[in-house]
């Protein structure tokens, strides 16, 4: 088979909308670079003015003319909103594509916690916990702010013994960091078959098939859960989070806590006064670029 990428240069503000067409029409998954020198190894904060190059990978058969389409359209858009450079691409055999994909993951290193591509090898320190992730089309490597301020965040929370929501699971990879940090019980939820093939392949690089449990679906209000979990974890985006910010809250047992990103700085007031509503009270905010994580405690 072979395989058609498509490139651009954006302002990282732009990353999310983008990645989300190019996951949405493409098939072999998004790649992000952050120009710059830039390394989140090295616990830099990604510069306010950052630019990235997005690269996405659709197999070359009948369906690229009309989803290179799509994706054509959708930049176009996006452009009247910022600047992107021209939308470059390039035709690779299937073992090419292979290698170039494995190059945009590198090990990378967060507190405590290290993701490890599946394909690399890694010595691990004893104090270390260490993720094996192959994130296949699936959002969630550790390297987007939003995953690293949840993971972060996980690794303060997380107890022996918690049992633990996460959704909007994307790769598994906050489902698989509960498990590793001592959570007794995961339950791991996304809608998007993708998101769902990955967690599953993930979790058992992993081993932790018997204490994470996977459901293609969401929450919602006719679900009849309550006080159940220690902690709810939500990487999604602001609309959603304002919607479903009751039924997650609804989740919680009495001080359960409850991490909540992808959400844009701008829009925390919002959230925070949405969860107030609902009896969970903020505890902290952290933000890199334009991202933000919330970290609150149900009353």
């Amino acid at each position: 088979m072979k395989w058609l990428e498509l490139s651009l240069q954006t302002p990282t503000e732009y990353v999310e909308p983008l990645s989300v067409i190019f996951q949405r029409y493409g098939y072999g998954g998004v790649a992000v670079e952050v120009l710059g020198g830039y390394n989140p190894d090295e616990g830099e904060t990604q510069p306010e003015d950052a630019i990235a190059i997005l690269r996405s990978y659709l197999p070359v058969n009948r369906t690229t003319a009309s989803r290179k389409e799509k994706i054509v359209i959708a930049v176009d858009l996006i452009s009247r909103l910022c600047s992107l450079s021209p939308l470059e691409e390039r035709e690779m055999e299937e073992g090419e594509w292979i290698e170039l994909w494995k190059s945009h993951f590198t090990i990378l290193h967060m507190g405590r916690i290290v993701i490890c591509p599946s394909w690399l090898e890694y010595e691990s320190k004893p104090e270390e916990v260490v993720i094996g992730m192959d994130p296949g089309m699936a959002f969630g490597t550790g390297h987007h702010p939003t995953t690293h301020m949840c993971l972060t965040e996980l690794e303060k929370l997380v107890t022996p013994g918690m049992n633990v929501m996460d959704v909007g699971t994307g790769s598994g990879i906050l489902s698989i960091a509960a498990a590793k940090l001592g959570a007794a019980h995961v339950l791991a939820l996304d809608i998007d078959q993708d998101a769902i093939k990955a967690t599953r392949a993930n979790v058992k690089i992993n081993g932790l098939q018997r204490v994470v449990k996977l459901q293609r679906r969401t929450i919602s209000p006719e679900d009849n859960i309550e006080n159940e979990f220690d902690l709810v974890v939500a990487n999604l985006y602001t609309k959603v989070i304002l919607s479903i910010a009751p039924t997650l809250v609804a989740q919680l047992a009495p001080q359960g806590n409850l991490v909540l990103s992808g959400i844009l700085a701008e829009r925390v007031g919002e959230v925070e006064r949405s969860l107030a509503m609902e009896g969970c009270t903020l505890l902290r905010m952290d933000r890199e670029g334009d991202w933000a994580v919330l970290v609150g405690v149900k009353n």
